[in-house]
């Protein structure tokens, strides 16, 4: 009986990893939407949203499958509900990944009116953050979980130079308000990708640990 759950728990991981996968493709196909202003790569994000949906309704069904078939001791009901709650906010972060692929369906004919040098870096970022999450669940990694982590704050940084420089665009020329409000929005939420993935390192630390961050109550 345990053999049989170990092998679920490992093709749960695997399912983890496919769905990482996804959402790392997503939020690097919006990226490239916005900076090669390339409406084909939109529909893309779009069509990989549908799959990344498909895909959390997979996991979620396995996880209750685990909980009501099989008769988990506590450290295998901490790995299950921490898989529930990552796919949660996976899915987020392929909700934000089409919304900066929908933005970047407005620029493709604009001329930016800045290079865009930070942004792409913030998707670089939110990118390592994810793998690295899912990867530290997957090999119980609690320093790598606890690294991920401590990177959200270089994504904060990147949105703090983002937002001055646009500010400053603004401030030169008021006609730059449209495009650099768009840019902004874009920029929030690569920032929103870096919280969830935060998030889903925190919850890696709970399944290693039994601890969460946000109340430090012993599970």
């Amino acid at each position: 009986m345990r053999n049989k759950f170990d092998n679920e728990l490992e093709k749960l991981n695997l399912e983890l990893i496919k769905m990482g996968s996804m959402i790392e493709s997503s939020i690097e196909l919006s990226s490239k939407a916005l900076i090669n202003q390339d409406l084909t790569l939109v529909k893309k994000v779009n069509e990989l949203e549908i799959e990344i949906d498909d895909m959390e309704k997979t996991i979620e069904s396995h996880c209750l499958k685990l909980l009501l078939q099989q008769q988990p001791v506590a450290s295998d009901l901490r790995i299950i509900s921490t898989a529930l709650k990552m796919i949660t906010d996976m899915e987020r972060i392929g909700d934000n990944a089409e919304d900066i692929a929908e933005i970047a369906r407005f620029l493709v004919k604009e001329k930016f009116i800045k290079d865009l040098v930070h942004i792409p870096q913030m998707a670089k970022a939110t990118i390592s953050m994810v793998t690295r999450s899912v990867d530290a669940f997957v090999n119980k990694d609690l320093k790598l979980a606890e690294e991920v982590c401590a990177d959200d704050d270089i994504v904060d940084n990147l949105f703090q130079i983002v937002k001055e420089e646009l500010i400053e665009k603004i401030q030169e020329n008021t006609n730059n308000g449209e495009q650099a409000i768009d840019l902004l929005m874009i920029a929030k939420y690569f920032e929103r990708i870096g919280d969830h993935a935060e998030n889903i390192a925190e919850w890696v630390i709970f399944s290693i640990t039994g601890e969460h961050k946000q109340n430090q109550e012993k599970i």
